[in-house]
């Protein structure tokens, strides 16, 4: 099930985050497993996590080699560095195109695809590189945690993309 898409401004958020580089394939098979790597990192170093882990796509091969990087990362409340495999970055301010999908994670795709579509209905353009690989931000959000509701239908993923100003 997805939301109606909506237009929201929002501020520089930063993050810590671990980047891998996957195909299509091992998006969800690597990544998954990072985030608790992630949220133990922030736990072990009593950081203020501020928001629900994420996917942030900063490259999207779907044409050429099918390659992906993306940061497996959680929103913090003030920036920090980080310490061997984990970076520190920060998601853009700037006004986000969102949709929140409820279900399994297997369709979460759905999000995406109505953003897009919506997004060209509406006349809304992306933050994207001139190849259109590069994503100023692409993002989803997972509001559910799997280890409090077991059901996948009842999860949360909310998809955000950074527009042009």
């Amino acid at each position: 099930m997805l939301t109606e898409p909506k237009l929201e401004q929002r501020d520089e958020q930063p993050y810590v985050a671990i980047r891998r580089e996957v195909t299509l394939a091992e998006l969800g098979t690597v990544l998954p497993p990072l985030v608790d790597e992630v949220l133990g990192w922030i736990a072990r170093r009593g950081v203020a996590q501020s928001g629900p882990a994420f996917f942030r796509y900063l490259t999207m091969d779907m044409a050429g080699d099918g390659r992906f990087v993306v940061d497996v990362g959680a929103p913090v409340a003030a920036a920090t560095p980080g310490e061997g495999q984990i970076i520190a970055g920060a998601m853009p301010a700037g006004r986000y195109a969102t949709v929140l999908y409820t279900g399994p994670y297997d369709n979460v795709a759905s999000g995406h695809f109505a953003l897009l579509e919506w997004g060209a209905a509406h006349g809304v353009a992306w933050q994207t590189s001139d190849d259109g690989r590069g994503w100023g931000a692409r993002v989803e959000y997972y509001i559910t945690d799997p280890a409090d509701l077991p059901d996948p239908q009842t999860w949360e993923t909310e998809v955000a993309f950074l527009a042009e100003p």
